[in-house]
């Protein structure tokens, strides 16, 4: 049996706290803008700088997502990604780079393909483990043991509405890291989500000895550097995804999201 590469999550996030600076965290969808261009993608920000990478689940129905994202996940839908397209693409890219790969998806792909299943698939691929949005703990047993059994790490999200017993209980049943999301641009001015986001990791911090990682809105350096002021790891999805977007074609796209993801590696060192 395929072990999943959870130790390796738990050790990359180790190492970049050992060097007094925050992981950064990379998102990109599977099958955006095609399956082998969202594979050069992920080697693109990783060659950049990205510690950890997360490859997105393409959703029909991406409630979490901003338009950024549903936009990408809307042509690789139209593309016809599949779930072995997004276990190539993990496969791949794990075996150039040895970076830890970990895919962020909605429950209910999993729940259809099922749980044995995906897992195993996923562990043989060289996963480090899923990203769970949606998946309300208390639900969340039959996954936690077929993730533990492969060796991925099971990755809850946290908000600032998330009461602190709350936040107790969704940290003692994840493993890898916590995901701390706070919605930048739609509860009030930038200062006052990065206090929010602040804010979420003390709470968070306090129930738990599992790295906190933020996905804040982050676009930019003096973003990266800010949130790395307070927290383990530093998110960034969208900003590489309208990179890919916006780019007149694929070269040009990848070495944008190469170049940002540079800039973001200099801003979460802190110093």
């Amino acid at each position: 049996m395929s072990t999943g590469n959870l130790e390796l999550l738990a050790s990359t996030l180790a190492k970049a706290k050992s060097e007094d600076r925050a992981a950064l965290v990379a998102y990109l969808p599977a099958g955006f803008p095609t399956v082998d261009g969202g594979i050069e993608a992920v080697k693109a920000v990783i060659a950049g700088g990205a510690d950890v990478v997360e490859i997105g689940l393409p959703h029909s129905d991406p409630v979490l997502d901003g338009a950024v994202i549903q936009t990408a996940d809307d042509i690789a839908l139209r593309g016809g990604v599949k779930i072995a397209d997004v276990m190539r693409t993990v496969r791949e890219a794990y075996e150039a780079t040895g970076v830890p790969i970990l895919v962020m998806t909605y429950w209910n792909p999993i729940d259809r393909y099922g749980v044995e299943r995906f897992t195993a698939e996923l562990a043989a691929a060289g996963g480090a483990g899923c990203i769970l949005p949606d998946l309300p703990v208390q639900e969340s047993a039959l996954w936690r043991e077929n993730a533990a059994k492969h060796g991925l790490a099971t990755v809850f999200v946290v908000a600032p509405s998330s009461k602190d017993e709350r936040l107790a209980t969704i940290t003692a049943a994840g493993s890898g890291f916590v995901y701390a999301a706070s919605l930048m641009g739609v509860t009030g001015t930038r200062e006052s989500v990065g206090q929010e986001a602040q804010e979420l990791v003390r709470r968070t911090r306090a129930t738990t000895e599992l790295p906190v990682c933020v996905g804040l809105g982050v676009s930019n350096a003096a973003q990266a550097k800010q949130v790395a002021g307070f927290a383990d790891g530093v998110i960034v999805g969208s900003a590489f995804v309208k990179l890919l977007l916006d780019a007149p074609d694929l070269p040009a796209g990848l070495e944008a999201v190469r170049a940002l993801a540079g800039d973001l590696a200099e801003g979460v060192r802190r110093s």
